[in-house]
C-alpha cells in the first residue's frame, strides 16, 4: 500500500529471527520462507525486481531467514543440554538428599530445601530423619563454603549420621561419630578449607511415648517448639558448642538437653538462610516473632506459610540456600489435618510484625473453606 520507494525489508528480515528462539526449528524455516516470497514478490508487484536495491534487499532476507535457522538449532540443543542438566541435578539432589517420608515413627515430617540461586537443586545445607531403635532421630546442618565441596561435606555427613543414628545408644555420641566423619574428612581437602571447614548442626531424638525431644546443638540456629495455642518456644542449648569439625579447637563432651514434646507440637529445624534472609531496609527475617500466634493444619503448611512469608520480607531476593525441617507430633484423636480458622484484625488484613494464616472447614451439611494473610493475629483452632 506503499509507494515502491519504501521498502519493508528489514521489517521481514526481522520476523525469523524472532521466531527462532520462540518457535520450532520448522516453524523459523517457515517464517524464513514467507519473508523471502514476500519480499521477492512485492518487488515483483512494484516491477522493480531487476534493480540492484531490490536483488539486495531479497539476498540479505534470504541470508538473515538461514542465520535465524541456525540460531534455532543451537537454542534447541541448549535447551536439550540445560533439561538433562536440570535432570542430573534433580537425580543428585535426590541421591545426596532425599526428602523424607510423610510420616516416620508416628510424627508427621515436611521438609523443604530453598536454593538462593535460580535453577540451583542443591548446596551446602542438609536435612536427614531416620527411625531408630532409640526413637527417631535427625539432623540439620549447614556446611562453610559452597560449590561441589560442600556437596561432598553434605554426603559426608548424611551418611555417618545415617550409619550412627543406628548403632550409637545416645545422642551424644551421634555427635561424636559425625565430627570424626568430619575430621577424616578435613584430611583429604586443600587449601583454605583443610583448616577452615566446619558444619554447624543441630541433632535431635525424638523417643516414642516418652512426650520430649532430646537436642544437640553444635553452633546452629536453635529450634522452635510451636505449641498447640500458637505460642512459640526457642529451644536455646545449656552451653554453647563448636559446630562439628572444629574439635582440634576445643574438647569438651556433648550433652543432650531435653525439652518437653507435648502432642500436637511442632517442631520447627531451619538453617541461618531463613534467620539471616533481609528484608529491603537490611532488617533480618525473625521466625519466632513471625509465627508466633499462628496455627497450621500440618507441617507441610508450615513451611509452605513460612517460604512464602520469607519471599514477602526479602522481595523474592534471598542470598543463602534456606532448608527447613518441620516434624509435628499429633494429639490423641486428632485429625489427619487439623482444621484451622484465621483471625482477622482489625486493620483489614495489612501485614505488620507477622502474618496470620489459617482454614475454615464446615461441617457435614456443606463446608466452606477459606484462608487470609495479614497482620499479627493468631489463629483459633475450628
Amino acid at each position: 500500500m506503499t509507494p515502491p520507494v519504501f521498502t519493508a525489508a528489514p521489517l521481514y528480515a526481522a520476523a525469523p529471527l524472532i521466531a527462532a528462539p520462540f518457535f520450532s526449528t520448522l516453524t523459523t524455516l517457515l517464517t524464513g520462507i514467507a519473508a523471502v516470497l514476500a519480499c521477492v514478490g512485492l518487488h515483483n508487484y512494484n516491477a522493480t525486481a531487476e534493480t540492484i536495491p531490490a536483488l539486495t534487499e531479497s539476498l540479505t532476507v534470504a541470508t538473515v531467514s538461514a542465520l535465524a535457522v541456525l540460531v534455532s538449532r543451537v537454542v534447541r540443543r541448549s535447551g536439550e543440554r540445560l533439561a538433562s542438566a536440570r535432570v542430573i541435578a534433580e537425580t543428585a539432589q535426590r541421591a545426596v538428599l532425599p526428602a523424607p517420608a510423610e510420616r516416620i515413627g508416628g510424627l508427621q515430617i515436611a521438609a523443604r530445601y530453598e536454593a538462593a540461586q535460580a535453577d540451583a537443586f542443591i548446596g551446602g545445607d542438609l536435612f536427614a530423619v531416620q527411625d531408630t531403635p532409640f526413637g527417631v532421630r535427625l539432623v540439620v546442618g549447614d556446611v562453610r563454603g559452597k560449590g561441589l565441596d560442600a556437596v561432598e561435606a553434605v554426603a559426608v555427613v548424611i551418611g555417618a549420621f545415617r550409619e550412627a543414628a543406628e548403632q550409637e545408644a545416645t545422642l551424644e555420641e551421634v555427635a561424636e561419630r559425625l565430627e570424626r566423619a568430619l575430621a577424616r574428612e578435613g584430611t583429604r581437602r586443600t587449601g583454605l578449607d583443610a583448616f577452615e571447614g566446619f558444619t554447624t548442626a543441630v541433632l535431635a531424638e525424638i523417643p516414642g511415648g516418652d512426650g520430649v525431644v532430646r537436642v544437640v546443638n553444635r553452633g546452629h540456629p536453635e529450634p522452635l517448639l510451636l505449641h498447640a495455642d500458637g505460642g512459640v518456644e526457642p529451644l536455646l542449648p545449656s552451653e554453647a558448642a563448636l559446630p562439628l569439625g572444629m574439635g582440634e579447637l576445643a574438647v569438651w563432651p556433648d550433652r543432650a538437653d531435653v525439652s518437653p514434646y507435648p502432642p500436637g507440637a511442632t517442631l520447627l529445624f531451619y538453617t541461618d538462610g531463613l534467620s539471616e534472609a533481609r528484608d529491603a531496609a537490611g532488617e533480618f527475617y525473625d521466625p519466632k516473632g513471625r509465627l508466633a500466634g499462628r496455627l497450621f493444619p500440618g507441617p507441610e503448611e508450615l513451611l509452605d506459610a513460612l517460604v512464602a512469608d520469607v519471599r514477602r520480607h526479602t522481595g523474592g531476593a534471598t542470598t543463602d540456600d534456606m532448608a527447613l525441617l518441620a516434624v509435628a507430633r499429633p494429639a490423641a484423636g486428632q485429625p489427619e489435618r487439623r482444621r484451622t480458622m484465621p483471625v482477622v484484625p482489625a486493620d483489614g488484613g495489612a501485614r505488620s510484625g507477622s502474618g496470620t494464616r489459617g482454614r475454615a472447614e464446615g461441617g457435614s451439611g456443606g463446608g466452606t473453606r477459606g484462608r487470609a494473610d495479614g497482620g499479627s493475629g493468631g489463629g483459633a483452632r475450628g
